[in-house]
């Protein structure tokens, strides 16, 4: 899978944490800006204020007291054009209604007494001891605290006489703790938008967390199913944090590992139908021709002595045949399953190959076939490898030439050369020789060049497999070349033994 540079989740979980605070407080700030600057100005419209100030939102004095100016001076014309409306009591519950609904109200005084009150909220004794008296001034303003109260209010005066002579003021009352219906809507419109504010940049970052986090697990909740299902046909790609990209690429492995051991089990499974398949026709072959012989000794058919020892001593050999197939059969499932420990230890070359050539050279002579041997190795050269097992892969060999040997004189040539850090051991023969086709091949389990599939000269097909497998565990290699009609050269190499000197062990171990 390829790398991709993701953010940690500690450090996504950091930075929306840090955008939910920061983010909401910048676009606050501007909302806040914005509205208060139109709020201004619309309060600055309403009441008449020149060049508002962001006092005006939260400081209603200023505005109550402009609206109170309008408020008075309808007042004052009453009074100087009508003075004896402010003595009719439904013209003045009409004045006062309109005045409630800016939180305001009048009230009218005639001589020591309360002549009308529109208050709700103080009574007419409360007005006579905080009021202003007659002749303080026909435009007096001021803030009041009173005592039975803690409403602030803002009164104006204007005093006028009664038809009958009498004295009488009227008071213009407002309160001066209302908060200002611009200020109210101003405030409302904030809260409304300090919420969305918050809610859309959680939900911003919630939708990020979300994408880094549970997208991917999500992709992997599929891959599971798909792998419960069998299926590893897919890719999984981590796109999100880090840690869940990491569990991604480890998923992903785990994918390939799984589909690598399916197809390992499948063509095991296929070697295995292979092998089944193998055995039953290479001992089909033996069986058929053992029973028959038997048969024909049983029914007298082999009616002389010579008869019956050809009969008998053929039986043997089938019986050898299928005891040697029987044994590189179980030979090789050992050894393909790692379970044939090997005893490595070091080798005489030419002494080694010296015994195995004398060895074989009886076999060989008594079946026509000539056997010669070359040694171009140093007298010292030193292999690590298993005896037992490096015989193995020389019979082998030995074998398979003996098996296509098509000669009326069979020749068998045995070379031992230098190749540097290894050894070359060349195996000639002047057999029929191997395909082109087929030489790629030769080394693969149950392959055969014979499709008639004969046990006696074609073999079983593993014995090239096993020498191929007990090579490569060596850390050698095997190849062939071949010419049809001239024969074929069977070649592997091994590494020296090399000695490393003591001062040289001495110095490493002390780096």
């Amino acid at each position: 899978m390829k790398q991709k540079k993701c953010m940690k989740l500690k450090t996504r979980i950091v930075v929306a944490f840090l955008a939910i605070i920061i983010i909401p407080f910048l676009l606050t700030a501007v909302v806040l800006c914005w509205f208060a600057n139109s709020k201004i100005r619309a309060l600055g419209e309403e009441y008449g204020i020149k060049e508002p100030t962001y006092e005006s939102l939260y400081n209603s004095s200023l505005a109550i007291s402009k609206r109170m100016d309008a408020q008075f001076a309808k007042l004052q014309t009453m009074a100087e054009e009508n003075p004896e409306q402010l003595e009719d009591n439904s013209c003045l519950n009409r004045l006062n209604a309109e005045l409630t609904e800016d939180d305001s109200c009048i009230a009218v005084r005639k001589e020591d007494r309360i002549y009308y009150n529109g208050s709700t909220v103080f009574t007419d004794e409360q007005l006579l001891q905080t009021l202003p008296a007659y002749g303080e001034g026909s435009a007096v303003s001021g803030s009041r605290s009173y005592i039975e109260t803690e409403a602030q209010v803002l009164v104006k005066q204007m005093d006028f006489r009664f038809r009958d002579g009498s004295d009488g003021s009227i008071f213009l009352i407002s309160q001066l703790n209302q908060i200002l219906p611009e200020t109210q809507d101003w405030l409302f419109d904030t809260v409304v938008a300090i919420l969305l504010i918050l809610v859309l940049t959680s939900l911003a970052m919630s939708l990020w967390i979300y994408r880094g986090v549970v997208s991917p697990l999500n992709q992997l909740k599929k891959a599971t199913q798909n792998i419960k299902e069998g299926n590893l046909d897919f890719t999984v790609e981590g796109n999100g944090v880090k840690e869940v990209n990491d569990l991604c690429e480890d998923f992903e492995e785990m994918r390939k590992r799984l589909k690598e051991s399916a197809e390992e089990k499948v063509e095991f499974d296929r070697d295995n139908k292979e092998l089944i398949s193998n055995i039953s026709h290479d001992l089909k072959t033996p069986i058929t021709a053992v029973k028959g012989y038997v048969e024909g000794l049983m029914d007298g058919v082999a009616d002389t002595p010579e008869k019956v020892d050809r009969y008998i001593h053929t039986i043997y050999n089938k019986a050898n045949e299928m005891d040697r197939l029987i044994n590189e059969l179980t030979f090789y499932s050992k050894i393909d399953t790692n379970r044939i420990p090997y005893t490595f230890a070091k080798i005489h070359v030419a002494d080694y190959f010296e015994d195995c050539v004398e060895e074989l050279s009886y076999e060989l002579k008594a079946q026509g076939i000539d056997l010669t041997y070359f040694n171009y190795l140093d007298e010292d050269v030193l292999v690590i490898a298993d005896a037992e097992q490096l015989k193995r892969v020389i019979n082998n060999i030995v074998s398979n030439s003996i098996k296509y040997m098509n000669k009326e004189k069979g020749v068998i040539n045995i070379r031992l050369k230098d190749a540097g850090d290894f050894i070359q051991v060349e195996i000639e023969d002047n057999g029929k020789g191997i395909a082109q086709k087929d030489l790629p091949k030769i080394f693969d389990r149950f392959y055969r060049t014979d499709a008639s599939r004969n046990s006696t000269k074609g073999g079983s097909g593993i014995g090239l497999s096993i020498v191929r497998k007990i090579l490569e565990d060596h850390g050698g290699k095997v190849w062939a070349t071949s010419k049809e009609g001239v024969g074929t050269v069977m070649c592997f190499v091994l590494r020296k033994y090399q000695e490393v000197p003591a001062n040289e062990q001495n110095t490493d171990r002390r780096g």
